[in-house]
This record gives structure tokens, C-alpha cells and sequence, in this order.
């Protein structure tokens, strides 16, 4: 078992749209014997884009998982979206992985979403190493992109492997190998055998210098993190692989060094070195710290630790749900314990049990199936049976409950009506979209109250052009939809307080109950919060109960003009109750109308979602494309040279940047490329509410 896990890798490939990833994985997946054809993100006819959105576009758009082997390791491995509208795939990726890999253009260097997937992998504490790919392109520059990681993403990237050349064929000293400073060889990779075939050759020698210079300083580095082979370097010793690899790989696991290759996936240069750099310095499940929760006890609750072993009880978590046609299957990976077909399992979120009825290991579309009877720590697999449970939620062993870290996710921007042709279908929409949502968590839907209509959020106009697609593919219904709107939020601008009461004559006697409630303005970037500042006896246990699980539903509650609301935080102060007069319905009755009393126009404001825009374009068209973003009230707040092409950094608020894919083509002959991201949430200008309520 030890050994399985020791030689067992979860990574996830992730980087900024279009740097290489999901062509780099299909040369992985050939290498590895994995796949017995390469597929060509251009045809359309990659692995793991099996969706056919994603083949139409050339994107990814869904995190693929993919089983391959490479020498004596078994690699999981997750292919992530790099489009910013499908973040959410990367996050709950980036949850559940041990490792990454994060792939850079040679060209365009380090870039806005590359920035994202760095932050996201920062914050869930994963070890990576880097490829910088698209070595073969004009205008690619190794050095340049390693110094963009150090001063953008405070990054340490320490070459294993170094370029021999830069750029296409017809440069006069173009890209056609690199150098292994472990083995101090210049690598050669033949085309006719799609890269599989590498022939060894000794250091060209005018680069000869360079390499000996970078190996000395993977050395230099390798010390800090190991005393003997510091000692053996200021001694003069020769250093081995044997010592220099373990060291590396300490500094790797600690998140102090980023181990970084150099090639070109579309020329098949350099990929096998980075399936070394897997085995070699990324964790195996037993290298990665417990996981923690909460054991859910009712008088003593306390965190407690899984570590990865068959040893310790079950527990697990769910971070991704793909419907399929007879049942959903939802992706699981196990921290602890084993997970058994035929098993049932607590969802202590619910408090419902789930039955695991079967255990599949998944090859990217599910397509290839392979069923089997268990999985143990350490491991992912895709499981059928449950119907309780969402993304993020924790699986684990009835008696031993333990509740883990769940997944974060940004809030949706982008909204849009959607309706079914004929009235018929309404209660078809209604089952699709909710299936939907339950595999997205950024995709939402409510019903209007004004017209009935369901609308539909998410992340940006691909996301919710995608989401049309598939209720029109996959489920095989025609809708009609409306031009998407901004999403936009409320809060409040001063501490306001309110009281409700509530009084009601019945059959069976009087109801009441009277609460007062104090709202207060928090960071307008924060969901609304809920406390209780009662006294432990001016509610009986189960009223107060009540009380608590009506306030949390509050946490959703619309505001004055009708959206959801943020940055707030609602306490209840006070309450009057009479015993045998006061239940529930007069409790929730009261609060709600606390609620709307505290709730006025001249203390609400409306809040707009401001975007972080990146546009990268040649230098002939940068004026026009500052003149439009004048135009859309942007504020630009960066600019940057990366080799011929100018990147323009700039806050604007979405309302204003309908259609800009469109726009931005025309006025850079279809020559620039742009990025945009949720930033944050900002009142927005009073004519945006005149016309509104106009």
C-alpha cells in the first residue's frame, strides 16, 4: 500500500488559455502509452476536449481526468480550463490535486489568467514545477519569461532543462533541443517518430559555458535545502543525481523552488524530461500534510486529522459532478481510509447517508470506464449512487464523521433570461437547469417574479453561451434567450436597525412574537454574515433553533431594488416572546419583517462587478484600443512591453464591455488577444439606477 501511494501522482496541468496545456497533455498521454493517437487541438480531436463545445472552440472548457503511466509511477492527471469564465474547474481541481504542472508561453510570458491559476494554487498550498512552451515561436525569450515569474508571481524558477535556441526554423539560431543539466546532455527529439524517439548528444560547445553555469547554480540551490550536500558543494566534491534530485524535490515539496523545463509541445521538444520532473519532485499522496475538519461532535466539536492511509476511517470529498445520461457521476478523491462499492457513506453537511453503488476509474470522457470494488487514500475516482450530495462536500465513515475544507468559488457577474419555446417544455428547463446547477457552482438560476422567466448567472458570456449550448445539445430542448445583464448586487452604507412584529388570532389561541435586528456594512467584497447576540435563556433551545436556521436563510435574501445582497452583516439584538403564543411561523414572520423595515432606499446602494482586464496587442494598434477603453470608462492602470507586443492592465466596470471580443478584433486587424476577470464590486454611478428604474 505504501508503495502504491509512494508512486502514485495527482497533478493538474494548468496555465492561461492558449499556452499549450491540453496539447501538451496529448503528448503525454502518447508518450506514456496512454494513447495510441495524438490528437491536434486544431482538428478538434484532443482526449481530453472530448466535449463537443470544447471542439468546436479549441478550448478547454471541462477538467478532463486521465490515468497514464510513466516509468514506475502511476500519474492522475487533471487537463484545466484556461479561459477565465470556467475558473471554477481549475479551483476545485487545484482542491483535490497533490501536484501541478504550470505551463507558460515562451512568447507572451506570464499573463493575467496565469497570474489566477498561480494565486489559486498559492492558496491551496500545491507544489509545482513550470514549462515554458512555444519555444519555437517569433519572439520567444526563456530568460525574459523566467524573469516575468519572478517579479509578477514572486515565483523561484530553477532550470532543469535550457533551450538550445529560440524561435521557428528560419531564425539563424532557431529552437531544436535542450540541454538536461541533470545529465549534462544536449537532447535531440526526432520528428519522424512524433518526438518519441531522443537522441543523446554531447553540449554543443558554444553552449557549453551556459550549461555549466546553470548547473552550478541547480547545485547552489539544491544545498540550501540539504547540509551534507552543501557540505560536499564548499568542499569541492562532485555533486551526483543521487544527491542533488532528493534535494530539489525537498525544495519543490516545501513550495521554495520551481523546477522549470524549456520546449516546444506542438514540435514534440521536451516533454518527456517534464514527465521525469512528475516522478522525480512532485508529491505523492504520503508527502502532502493530513487533511483537517471539524468531527462534527455535538458537545465537543474539535479538528481533527485523516492521514493518507487504509488505516485511518473513510473520508473523502466530492469535487466534481458530471451528468450523465442514466445517472450523474460524481468525482471523488479519498484522504483516508477505502472507499467500497455497495458502501453506504455520511454526507455530514446533510446528515443524509449516500450509497456508493459503483466505483469507476475514469479515462477523460467516461467513455472508458473501468469498474471496480474499491479505491483507497490518495486515489480519484468517479462514483454513481449518490443524490444528496454537491460539489465540495465531504464523504466519510458514519461513525468517524469529519467535515473537510470545502471549495470556494467567486460570484457569478453575468446574467441572462432563458424560456422554452412552448409552455410544455417549462418543467423540462426547470429539471435541466437544476441538474446544471448542481454540477456548476457558479452557474445559477432563479425565477423572475415579475415575468417568470428563469434567469440564469455565470461567470461571463462564453460560460452562459456554453450553458445554452448544452441545454440544446445534450438535453435535446430549443430555447430562446435574451441578451445577457450585468448581475448586479446591493448593500448598505451605514449601521441601520429595524424591528418586526408579529401578532396573529387563530382557532387555536394568539400568535406572536416581536425581534429586533441591527444591520451593519462590512468590506462589499464579503457574502452576507449572520450573528445571534441573545442571551442563552431569552430563547427557549428550539425557538432559538428556529430563530438561527431562518436568519441563515436570510443569507440569500434580495434587497431594496431586487438583487442579491453583499457586505452586510445581519445580528439579531433583541426579542419578545410569549410562552405557548410564540412558534415558529411567528418567529420567521418577525424576522422577515425586521428584515424589510431595516431595508430603505436611502441607505441601499447598488453595487456593479468591475473587471480586471488584460488586452495584449502590437504596438501600431495600442491607440486605438486606449481610445475604446476611454470610451468604456476603463481605468488603466499598467502597461508593459512583452517583446513586440504592448499589454494594457486596466480596471472597467462589465457593464461596459458587451460585444468587446467583437470590437477588439476590428481594431486590431484580429491581431490582439484580451483577458478578463472578476475583480471586485463597486457602487456603481447614479445613472445606472436612474435608467434602471427609468
Amino acid at each position: 500500500m505504501t508503495r502504491q501511494l509512494e508512486n502514485l501522482r495527482n497533478i493538474g496541468i494548468i496555465a492561461h488559455i492558449d499556452a499549450g496545456k491540453t496539447t501538451t497533455t496529448e503528448r503525454i498521454l502518447f508518450y506514456t502509452g496512454a494513447s495510441h493517437r495524438m490528437g491536434n487541438v486544431d482538428d478538434g480531436t484532443t482526449t481530453t476536449d472530448f466535449d463537443p463545445a470544447e471542439s468546436e472552440r479549441g478550448i478547454t472548457i471541462y477538467s478532463a481526468a486521465i490515468t497514464c503511466f510513466w516509468k514506475e509511477n502511476t500519474i492522475n492527471i487533471i487537463d484545466t480550463p484556461g479561459h477565465v469564465d470556467f475558473t471554477a474547474e481549475v479551483e476545485r481541481s487545484l482542491r483535490v490535486l497533490d501536484g501541478a504542472v504550470v505551463i507558460f508561453s515562451a512568447v507572451e510570458g506570464v499573463e493575467a489568467q496565469s497570474e489566477t491559476v498561480w494565486r489559486q494554487a498559492d492558496h491551496y498550498a500545491v507544489p509545482r514545477i513550470c514549462y515554458i512552451n512555444k519555444m519555437d515561436r517569433i519572439g520567444a525569450d526563456f530568460e525574459r519569461t523566467l524573469k516575468q515569474m519572478q517579479s509578477r508571481l514572486y515565483a523561484k524558477p530553477i532550470p532543469v532543462t535550457i533551450p538550445i535556441g529560440a524561435g521557428p526554423p528560419h531564425n539563424p539560431d532557431p529552437f531544436r533541443g535542450v540541454i538536461d543539466l541533470l545529465s549534462m546532455k544536449a537532447l535531440f527529439f526526432d520528428p519522424d517518430s512524433r518526438g518519441e524517439n531522443i537522441r543523446e548528444e554531447e553540449i554543443p560547445e558554444d553552449l557549453q559555458d551556459q550549461a555549466e553555469l546553470s548547473r552550478m547554480e541547480l547545485i547552489e540551490t539544491a544545498a540550501e535545502f540539504d547540509d551534507e550536500l552543501m557540505n560536499a558543494y564548499l568542499e569541492g566534491e562532485a555533486i551526483s543525481n543521487e544527491q542533488l534530485i532528493p534535494a530539489l524535490r525537498k525544495g519543490t515539496l516545501k513550495r521554495e523552488i520551481q523546477i522549470t523545463y524549456a520546449g516546444s509541445s506542438l514540435s514534440y521538444i521536451g516533454v518527456q524530461p517534464i514527465l521525469d520532473g512528475v516522478n522525480y519532485f512532485l508529491p505523492s499522496p504520503l508527502d502532502r500534510p493530513p487533511v483537517s475538519g471539524n468531527n462534527m461532535h455535538p458537545k465537543k466539536p474539535q479538528i481533527v486529522e485523516r492521514a493518507p492511509s487504509t488505516k485511518e476511517p473513510f473520508c473523502g470529498l466530492v469535487f466534481k459532478i458530471v451528468a450523465e445520461q442514466h445517472a450523474d457521476l460524481y468525482f471523488v478523491r479519498v484522504y483516508s481510509g477505502i472507499l467500497k462499492s455497495g458502501s453506504r457513506v455520511l454526507n455530514p453537511r446533510t446528515g443524509k447517508k449516500e450509497l456508493i453503488n459503483q466505483i469507476w476509474h475514469i479515462q477523460a470522457d467516461s467513455k472508458e470506464k473501468i469498474e471496480t470494488e474499491s479505491i483507497v487514500a490518495g486515489e480519484i475516482a468517479g462514483v454513481v449512487g449518490l443524490k444528496n450530495s454537491a460539489t465540495g462536500d465531504t464523504l466519510c465513515d458514519q461513525k468517524k464523521p469529519i467535515v473537510l475544507e470545502t471549495i470556494t468559488f467567486p460570484e457569478t457577474v453575468i446574467s441572462m433570461a432563458v424560456e422554452p419555446e412552448t409552455n410544455a417544455e417549462r418543467k423540462k428547463l426547470d429539471d435541466i437547469l437544476a441538474r446544471l446547477e448542481k454540477q456548476d457552482p457558479t452557474f445559477h438560476c432563479i425565477t423572475s417574479e415579475d415575468t417568470g422567466q428563469k434567469i440564469i448567472s455565470g461567470m461571463g458570456e462564453l460560460h452562459l453561451e456554453v450553458i445554452k449550448d448544452r441545454i440544446q445539445r445534450d438535453f435535446k430542448l430549443n430555447v430562446k434567450v435574451h441578451k445577457p445583464r450585468v448581475s448586479y448586487r446591493e448593500t448598505i452604507t451605514k449601521t441601520v436597525t429595524g424591528t418586526g412584529e408579529f401578532h396573529q388570532t387563530t382557532p387555536n389561541g394568539n400568535r406572536e412574537a416581536a425581534i429586533s435586528i441591527e444591520l451593519t456594512p462590512l468590506d462589499s467584497d464579503k457574502p452576507v454574515e449572520y450573528a445571534n447576540k441573545l442571551k442563552p435563556d431569552a430563547l427557549p433551545a428550539e425557538l432559538r433553533k428556529v430563530l438561527d436556521e431562518s436568519g441563515s436563510q436570510l443569507l440569500g435574501a434580495v434587497g431594496y431594488y431586487g438583487y442579491p445582497l453583499m457586505g452586510l452583516r445581519l445580528t439579531v439584538t433583541g426579542v419578545k416572546y410569549s410562552s405557548g403564543e410564540t412558534d415558529d411561523i411567528a418567529i420567521n414572520a418577525a424576522l422577515d419583517r425586521a428584515f424589510e423595515h431595516a431595508l430603505s432606499a436611502d441607505n441601499i446602494v447598488l453595487l456593479e462587478p468591475i473587471m480586471k482586464l488584460e488586452v495584449v496587442c502590437p504596438d501600431e494598434f495600442l491607440g486605438n484600443i486606449q481610445a475604446d477603453l476611454q470610451i468604456r470608462h476603463a481605468s488603466i492602470f499598467g502597461q508593459e512591453q512583452r517583446g513586440h507586443l504592448s499589454a494594457i492592465q486596466a480596471e472597467v466596470p462589465l457593464a461596459n464591455m458587451f460585444g468587446y471580443s467583437t470590437q477588439v478584433r476590428s481594431l486590431s486587424q484580429g491581431r490582439a488577444s484580451y483577458s478578463m476577470s472578476p475583480l471586485k464590486y463597486a457602487p456603481a454611478p447614479k445613472s445606472v439606477l436612474e435608467k434602471m428604474l427609468g
